[in-house]
Formats: structure tokens, C-alpha cells, sequence
């Protein structure tokens, strides 16, 4: 396979709601698109999942742009590609930069999989007809706000309700929660938050029967949650601290979280996405797949990834409808009862449109 043509997208597109984290709050999303074409003009399409700003990683929109443009797509345009997996061999020369690498990795992958007239879930070895997915509720100024959203999503169906917490907005809110949802599937994810001076309250996180608390101490450490992980009851899971397979192999052996949320962006790909699937699968440690407040093009390839067989907790790819007015996908994801469909169509199993992709671009270039 040849890839002719590589045109890179930098898309804006406006949420429905603001999303708010520790980090802060988000509602304009400016992302990039990878669009890579064939000798036979078929396209496969890739999603770069940074934000316009280094707030999640040191990765941000127009550093991406400027890595991909500069280093990475000369290294694919005009190449021979026999197998996408080459790929991550060919970018470990250049250090991190893990979300522009997938999103052109995940473009090859696509086209790939349509060369071949498979599922990309297939390509990628899933065996999953559905997926189970929750939902993801972030930081709200009045708790019983949130508790209204989670009511609505779990009348919706979703299997299970992720809450974004910091400190002042932690033990009050989960007792609040707990108080009139006892029984719901339920984590909280602190996206860094904490240190191991918050013991106490990490400990009294125990009381709430949670399914994990996501990633509460400092992004890229494993030690200090290995020593958090055998003080409290509450299974850790690690996200911004996996950014390799050799940081989830690393994970395990030093017992600093009982379960891993993969994404596929922050990891570097798919490929990779798959060894520390298998590694994940092998020490009996649970997956799920994590959002990045993607569009329907990463959406698609995350539902592609959780069809693997040891993502076995609900992730977070919720409808379309919950973050934007018109998606860039047809049709749309849609979860029904908490469940999607894995497509059957080749690759992503979803058409771009292409019409509300430009009408959404900003900045655009074409490389052949």
C-alpha cells in the first residue's frame, strides 16, 4: 500500500456544554483531522485528540500540526506500507509526541482496513459484536446539577457514571451522589489532583464503593501510587501515567493501579494500543477506553479498539449527542441501553462528512 495523497484538518468545532476538570473548562475544541489516501483514492481518516492548549500533556493543536507537517508525514507520504504496525517502529526515532504519531497512524489504519474490506475492529483482532460504554459528568458549581445529569444518564442506560473530582469537590460530592444513587456503577477520576498528603481524604474515598478512582496523583508517576494503592481499598486506575507499554509493564510490576484506562492518543496509536492489551490481558489487569472529547472520527476507532477482548469495564465513547449538535460522522454513534454496535462496514465503519468537515475547518493543507 501507498499512500498518495495526506491532507491534515484543523478542525474547531463548539461542544453543547462546557466540560470542566481539575485542569479547568473546555468548550471549544480545536483538534486536528489526518485524511490519507491510496493510489486507489480510497481514504482512511484519523483523529488528533490534543487540545489548543498543553493542559493534559506537554502535546497541544499547533505543536501537532507543526510534528506532523515537519517530521512525521514525510516519513509516510510515497512510502510503501506493507502493515500500519511498521509505523510505530518508524516514529520511536522521534521522543513522544504519542498524540500526533496516532493520529496518522490511525489514517493508515483506517486505510488499511478498507483495503482489505474488513472492520478495523477485525484488522485490529476484536472479536466483539457491542461494547459496553458509561458516561463521563464533569465538575459542576451546584452538586445538585450533577445529580440531575445523573439521573438523566442513567435513564439513559449508561452502565456506568464517571464524575470529575479535586479537592473541595470530592468527599461532599461522592456522599451526595452515594446518598441518593447507592447502588449505581460509579468511579471518580481526579485527573492528577491529589498528592500523598491527601491521604486521608483518598482514604476516605474507601466508604463510597467505588468501581476506582482514575489517576489521582501526579501525571507520569508510578511509585507514589503504588504506595497510595496499598493504603486504600478503592482499586487505582492510571491514565496520564501510561504513555507506553513499557510504562503499563513498569505499572504492574510495581502494584500502582489494579486497572489501566487506555487511549489510544495517549499511548501513540493503535498498535501500541494492542501490545498493552495483550501485556494488560496476560496479568489479569482490566481495560476500558477513555475519551478525549473526540469527535466521530476518534469515537469510531475507539469503539474499534474496545472490541478487543480484555477491555472488559465500560469506557467512555458516549453518543454523539452529548457533545455536539451536528457530528462529522454518518450515521452518528449512538448508544442505546448503554450499548454500541461495533460497525461491520470496512475500516472505521463510518462515512466522513466530508461537507461538515470543511465547514468546520480553519486551517487546512494537502501534502502529495
Amino acid at each position: 500500500m501507498i499512500v498518495n495523497e495526506i491532507i491534515l484538518y484543523k478542525v474547531q468545532m463548539r461542544m453543547k456544554n462546557p466540560f470542566t476538570t481539575s485542569f479547568g473548562t473546555e468548550q471549544e475544541r480545536l483538534f486536528l483531522l489526518v485524511e490519507a489516501k491510496n493510489e486507489e483514492g480510497i481514504s482512511g481518516w484519523g483523529e488528533c485528540v490534543t487540545s489548543e492548549r498543553p493542559l493534559y500533556s506537554e502535546e497541544f493543536t499547533q505543536s501537532s500540526w507543526h510534528m506532523l507537517e515537519e517530521f512525521l508525514i514525510p516519513m509516510v507520504l510515497k512510502k510503501e506500507i506493507q502493515h500500519p504496525d511498521e509505523l510505530q517502529e518508524k516514529f520511536n526515532m522521534y521522543k513522544r509526541n504519542n498524540m500526533a504519531k496516532s493520529a496518522l497512524e490511525a489514517a493508515i489504519w483506517d486505510l488499511y482496513a478498507k483495503s482489505k474490506g474488513e472492520p478495523l475492529s477485525k484488522a485490529l483482532g476484536g472479536v466483539k459484536s457491542t461494547v459496553e460504554v458509561g458516561i463521563s459528568l464533569g465538575i459542576e458549581d451546584d452538586v445538585e446539577d450533577l445529580l440531575k445529569s445523573i439521573q438523566q444518564k442513567t435513564d439513559e442506560g449508561y452502565r456506568r457514571i464517571k464524575v470529575k473530582i479535586k479537592p473541595g469537590k470530592d468527599i461532599n460530592v461522592l456522599q451526595q451522589i452515594r446518598n441518593n444513587f447507592p447502588d449505581i456503577p460509579l468511579m471518580a477520576d481526579a485527573n492528577s489532583a491529589y498528592t500523598l498528603k491527601d491521604i486521608d481524604t483518598l482514604k476516605a474515598m474507601d466508604q463510597f464503593n467505588l468501581m476506582m478512582i482514575e489517576q489521582p496523583l501526579t501525571a507520569g508517576d508510578l511509585i507514589d501510587h503504588a504506595k497510595l494503592q496499598k493504603q486504600i481499598k478503592t482499586p487505582i486506575c492510571l491514565d496520564e501515567s501510561i504513555h507506553s507499554y513499557e510504562d503499563a509493564r513498569q505499572a504492574i510490576e510495581l502494584g500502582s493501579c489494579k486497572i489501566i484506562n487506555m487511549k489510544i492518543g495517549r499511548v501513540g496509536g493503535l498498535t501500541q494500543a494492542k501490545r498493552i492489551h495483550d501485556l494488560c490481558k496476560k496479568e489479569d489487569i482490566p481495560l476500558w477506553c477513555g475519551g478525549m472529547l473526540e469527535s466521530g472520527v476518534g469515537r469510531a476507532h475507539n469503539i474499534a479498539i474496545t472490541s478487543l477482548t480484555n477491555f472488559k469495564l465500560p469506557g467512555d465513547t458516549a453518543s454523539s449527542s452529548r457533545y455536539w449538535e451536528r457530528d462529522i460522522i454518518e450515521p452518528e454513534v449512538v448508544a442505546e441501553n448503554g450499548v454500541l454496535q461495533v460497525p461491520e462496514k470496512p475500516g472505521i465503519g463510518f462515512d466522513v462528512n466530508i461537507e461538515e468537515v470543511e465547514n468546520n475547518t480553519v486551517d487546512r493543507k494537502v501534502f502529495r
